[in-house]
């Protein structure tokens, strides 16, 4: 919470961006996240949030590292460059507070995702398997994605 943002402002953005992110994640690749979940991240030192009215990007940093949280963008606002610029801002911004890296996780399946990721120059650094719940008990494999940025200037 920024010291402009009131406790009621945090916990309105937090329900905003659950409902965001439960239509976005009504599908295969995982479950929403709630509004007390979202309150309870953003509350925490390093995280933040790039959002617009139909998706947004949350992200942690911590020393010169940061982690997308997860990437969230409804489902009639898709495929119109929306994904690729939160993915850019939330860099931006992670870069802004100190991170030479960024990590995220993948589901294996998630071709679109998979996708973004490899255009904004992510590439395979590991993988976790059974990392994800799927239907039924199956489990699936999360690939772990890296993006070094540009080291800064002297």
């Amino acid at each position: 919470m920024t010291g402009q943002e009131t406790e009621a402002g945090m916990a309105d953005r937090a329900s905003r961006l659950a409902a965001i992110h439960a239509e976005a994640f009504d599908g295969p690749h995982g479950a929403p996240w709630s509004a007390a979940a979202f309150a309870d991240l953003l509350a925490q030192p390093g995280v933040f949030a790039a959002d617009s009215p139909d998706g947004f990007i949350l992200m942690r940093v911590v020393a010169d590292e940061a982690e997308i949280l997860t990437l969230a963008v409804r489902p009639g606002s898709r495929r119109k460059g929306q994904g690729a610029r939160l993915v850019g801002e939330g860099v931006l911004a992670a870069a802004a507070r100190g991170a030479n890296r960024v990590f995220l996780e993948v589901a294996e399946d998630n071709a679109p995702a998979r996708a973004l990721y490899q255009r904004a120059g992510f590439v395979e650094a590991g993988r976790r398997p059974g990392y994800y719940a799927g239907a039924g008990g199956a489990r699936r494999d999360a690939l772990l994605l890296a993006l070094n940025l540009a080291a800064p200037l002297p």
